[in-house]
């Protein structure tokens, strides 16, 4: 291995968080055709010698993660959880934000069909989403932030699955169908003319007290 494959390798075992391209070759210091081959070399590298870690491209940057093979002695050592868990609601709204952002609290509810302040204000409080912007009608809108590209192992949001390969049954389907037409119409109609804000427009379609059984999250990438 070459000394700037080693360097990136100790820089990348150093860093809890994804290491960009630019601040690795500020840190090594090399050019990045220099990097690239580096890079290579330490995957191909990792790769070659059975070891237990892979080289991986998360939100933008690098990162040294366990193989696959080793994913179930890691959940043994691992097992109890240090968070809790997310529940079935909380995962339900990380979900619309994920595919939908940037969304309201109010158009979130309104796909729910419960409030979701509790579930939004978790979300937030463990940085998994984050605040946008304003929708036209003044709420405040929300975008999942770099923690939940870390956390599920994602590059971007393009490595989402694709939800057209969700096989919802006829009763699931027209359910979600009513509520997706709903949040869209809400989106096209005509800003509140007494000028109240979006959320003033919502009537009260319960609350979110039971959120049923903890639903651990989908596993990272």
């Amino acid at each position: 291995m070459s000394a700037a494959a080693g360097t990136v390798e100790a820089l990348l075992f150093l860093s809890p968080d994804p290491v960009s391209a630019e601040a690795l070759m500020e840190a090594v210091p090399c050019g990045e055709g220099e990097l690239e081959k580096a890079l290579a070399e330490l995957e191909e590298g990792l790769a070659a010698s059975d070891r237990g870690l892979v080289l991986k491209r998360i939100a933008g940057g690098y990162t040294l993660a366990s193989a696959p093979e080793a994913e179930e002695a890691a959940r043994r050592l691992f097992a109890r959880p240090r968070t809790p868990p997310l529940t079935a609601a909380q995962a339900e709204t990380l979900a619309i934000v994920a595919y939908l952002q940037p969304v309201s609290r109010p158009e979130i509810t309104r796909i729910r069909g419960v409030s979701a302040d509790s579930a939004t204000g978790t979300l937030l409080e463990r940085g998994l989403i984050e605040e946008s912007g304003r929708s036209r009608f003044g709420a405040v809108t929300y975008r999942t932030s770099e923690l939940f590209l870390r956390l599920f192992g994602l590059d971007s949001l393009d490595g989402l699955p694709d939800v057209a390969q969700w096989d919802p049954s006829p009763d699931e389907e027209a359910e979600l169908r009513e509520r997706l037409l709903a949040a869209g119409s809400a989106r096209l109609g005509e800003s509140p003319p007494d000028g109240q804000a979006e959320i003033d427009e919502i009537p009260q379609a319960g609350s979110e007290g039971t959120e049923g059984a903890p639903a651990e999250p989908p596993p990272a990438a």
